[in-house]
């Protein structure tokens, strides 16, 4: 898309002050696993959840969102198959990602070196699904279909805090079933029903999977705030919708947060898909496009800036509709069918809606600052993070340091400098 120059008059102008910034370095707990490999074979073993499979075709699943050693952690998992007797075989499972094709969600898992060749099996991508059941209330459940004709299903997803709604049941291998392995069709299905609903039709939807579709195990994952994994569990079938709720808790108290109470101006350098759902978490940010507030524990931020999207998004760009302001090089790499497939699926439209745009990034935080009410932009409380997933270091502007200095899980990382912009009004990255 090409917006041309953008015209606009601001009392003023764009050559205000901006306050200095410094690095900080904000604590978590970090406990992870050290050895992937080895504690998923031991993992695996233990739970004896790979006894019975020799001879058959089993469907292992790989999904749409960012998770650290996910290549490692499938191909261990379909090695260990292999070595059981089974024939195993991948199947994204990404709902209507990948522009909603079964040539763009095999694509799409390129972005984490899942490939056929990496993996040593095959990739089998459709959109072609079986429904496996109904609810109650006439609810059609869809499966996948070639995981649905195999021998066995292994579901693997990391369990974390959803982007839109909260309950007992949100991210994690509940909805890899129902909305992932759903597809499309699936994933429409349910979303039609709003996220209102998702906190109690979710494990309704997974207990009508579980009866109709052959899953075999799961295998759960919870990364730290740091985005390293602290727990790989195997789940017997029976016990996935029971231990789920354990984990998500475990994932909640570990999730990453900017440690303030207020932003005037938050900067996001990167949103995308392999990110969050919603390109930006708004388990940071405090922003669903569901609009369901309730639950979020986030600062009070008054606008954010966003300024890039991650080229594993492919030019899926849902998420910027949850910024105040960007600049037109962010908006235009935007895929708008692709965004617009994502978000008409998922029936909330804001994610997807344009910000105010500007054209460069230096204009785009001065028009922050200048639309912050009673803010005076030399001494405005300013967060810049690279994007919603790494936040162990991020910048803050100098009106926190008391704050910081006040507060143990944060530590001053550099001298104050001033915002850097090149010729062209664009932060240096």
């Amino acid at each position: 898309m090409d917006f041309g120059k953008v015209n606009v008059t601001v009392e003023g102008g764009f050559d205000i002050k901006l306050p200095n910034m410094i690095k900080v370095h904000q604590e978590f707990n970090g406990e992870k696993i050290n050895d992937i490999e080895s504690h998923l074979s031991k993992e695996l073993a233990e739970k004896k959840v790979l006894e019975n499979v020799k001879g058959k075709r089993i469907a292992v699943t790989a999904g749409s969102r960012g998770i650290k050693d996910i290549d490692k952690i499938t191909k261990k998992v379909l090695d260990e198959l292999k070595a059981a007797g089974a024939e195993p075989f991948i199947v994204p499972a990404m709902g209507s990602h990948g522009g909603a094709t079964a040539e763009g969600q095999k694509h799409f898992l390129e972005n984490y070196n899942i490939t056929e060749e990496s993996m040593e099996v095959p990739i089998v991508s459709s959109m072609e699904t079986v429904q496996v059941g109904v609810l109650d209330e006439g609810i059609p459940v869809y499966c996948d279909k070639n995981a649905f004709q195999s021998d066995g299903i292994v579901v693997i997803n990391k369990v974390k805090p959803h982007a839109d709604f909260k309950g007992d049941y949100e991210s994690g291998l509940v909805k890899m079933m129902v909305i992932g392995l759903g597809k499309h069709a699936g994933a429409t299905s349910l979303h039609k029903q709003g996220f209102d609903t998702f906190h109690t039709l979710l494990p309704r939807a997974a207990q009508v999977f579980l009866k109709g579709a052959p899953v075999l195990f799961g295998l759960a994952i919870v990364e730290n705030a740091y985005d390293d994994i602290m727990r790989i569990e195997a789940i017997h079938v029976e016990y996935i919708l029971e231990r789920e709720k354990d984990l998500l808790k475990l994932a909640k108290e570990n999730i990453a947060r900017i440690k303030v109470s207020e932003i005037d101006v938050l900067i996001v350098d990167e949103i995308g898909k392999n990110i969050s759902g919603e390109g930006m978490d708004p388990n940071v940010t405090g922003r669903p496009g569901s609009m369901l507030k309730e639950g979020f524990d986030v600062p009070d931020i008054k606008k954010i800036v966003v300024l890039d999207i991650t080229k594993q998004s492919h030019g899926n760009g849902a998420g910027i509709g949850m910024s105040d302001i960007s600049t037109t090089k962010c908006v235009s790499k935007i895929d708008l069918g692709t965004m617009y497939t994502n978000s008409i699926t998922a029936t909330i439209l804001d994610p997807a809606k344009l910000p105010v745009l500007m054209n460069n990034d230096k204009e785009a935080i001065v028009i922050a600052l200048k639309t912050c009410n009673r803010v005076d932009p030399t001494n405005a409380k300013i967060v810049r993070i690279k994007n919603t997933l790494e936040l162990d270091e991020i910048e803050m502007s100098v009106a926190y340091m008391e704050h910081i200095e006040n507060t143990k899980e944060l530590t001053i990382a550099s001298d104050s400098y001033s915002f850097d912009f090149n010729e062209n009004g664009n932060l240096f990255e």
